[in-house]
């Protein structure tokens, strides 16, 4: 076996997410993880599976059911100059600890004139499509995007969620993962090599010239199968994985709207206050004169999370993809 090939592994998104948490822990002694469930159980998905048993209670710390808590904890934690990895359960358990997160966690650094650091890493899995019950499928990354001193990113690849988990430990500001769990058990290969890879920057996955879809975490895979079911109509669609949703690396899609004229914008969020139309608004100032159509938007409709049986009604799929991408070419 070559010692590129050494270096390349095939795993599932949790798995590199594990892989990812495991490779910190044994790099640096500082780093801790806490959670509701994460030790003995291995976590709700299994995420935390097996590193009770490598690294101990001291560093895998099951906590009481109470995210405000576990936030508040992790902070303390990390003024004191250890590095917690905070998992909250699922995505619409997190507002117990909103105003730890966007008034304490986001402030601490510019509050004390920089005289602490606050290294925390919480990990919220998100979204929808795996038959839940309420508060089991929210998508509030807009909640926290507004809170200026937090870093938001999102993989939507095994590798990219091997090193998002890798770079925001290392990462000195706070940072927020949100987790696609519908893509939890998406295959794919880790380059353990990458060691230049950067969390915040936005990636073109599919190259076209006719239009530019940017999507983020759960729906890079749906945007670019709408990407390949628009080869019949003979349109080439370039496709970006945004990565990255605060800071928004808006020059990388500002790039390829000057070649392509058009922009459809999906995520599974409402579209209302959605991220979607921060892009918009930013594209459309930068891009003004090359736009050959409005910035279109594909999300959620504005309304509670639906119940299992009419999810798939509610989340974007290849369809309203596409359906965005014929109304952008009817202007």
């Amino acid at each position: 076996m070559s010692e590129q090939n050494a270096q390349v592994e095939r795993l599932t998104l949790a798995k590199a997410i594990t892989r990812g948490l495991d490779d910190a822990m044994a790099d640096n002694r500082k780093v801790v993880l806490i959670g509701e469930d994460i030790g003995k159980l291995g976590g709700v998905y299994r995420v935390t599976e097996g590193l009770l048993a490598k690294h101990g209670q001291k560093r895998v710390m099951d906590s009481p059911l109470g995210e405000a808590g576990i936030v508040g904890t992790s902070i303390g934690m990390a003024m004191r100059g250890y590095r917690p990895v905070a998992e909250i359960q699922f995505d619409g358990f997190v507002f117990p600890a909103y105003n730890q997160i966007t008034t304490q966690l986001a402030k601490i650094h510019n509050r004390s004139d920089k005289k602490y650091i606050v290294p925390v890493t919480i990990r919220i899995p998100y979204g929808g499509v795996i038959g839940a019950v309420e508060h089991h499928s929210e998508s509030p990354e807009a909640l926290f995007a507004h809170t200026a001193g937090l870093r938001i990113v999102t993989p939507s690849s095994p590798h990219d969620a091997y090193w998002m988990t890798r770079k925001s430990i290392e990462c000195d500001d706070p940072v927020i993962i949100f987790e696609p769990k519908r893509r939890y058990w998406l295959k794919g290969e880790v380059n353990f090599a990458d060691t230049d890879f950067d969390p915040f920057q936005a990636q073109v996955v599919r190259e076209g010239t006719d239009a530019t879809i940017v999507a983020y975490g759960p729906l890079v895979p749906v945007a670019l199968a709408a990407a390949e079911a628009a080869v019949e109509d003979g349109r080439s669609i370039e496709v970006i994985d945004l990565r990255s949703i605060s800071p928004m690396d808006v020059p990388t899609v500002a790039a390829s709207v000057v070649k392509t004229g058009r922009l459809i914008v999906a995520h599974e969020a409402p579209t209302f206050g959605g991220m979607g139309g921060e892009l918009a608004a930013a594209i459309t100032e930068r891009c003004f004169y090359s736009l050959q159509a409005p910035v279109l938007r594909v999300g959620g409709y504005y309304m509670p999370y639906p119940v299992p049986r009419t999810e798939d009604e509610y989340v974007p799929d290849i369809d309203r993809i596409l359906e965005a991408v014929d109304r952008s070419f009817e202007y």
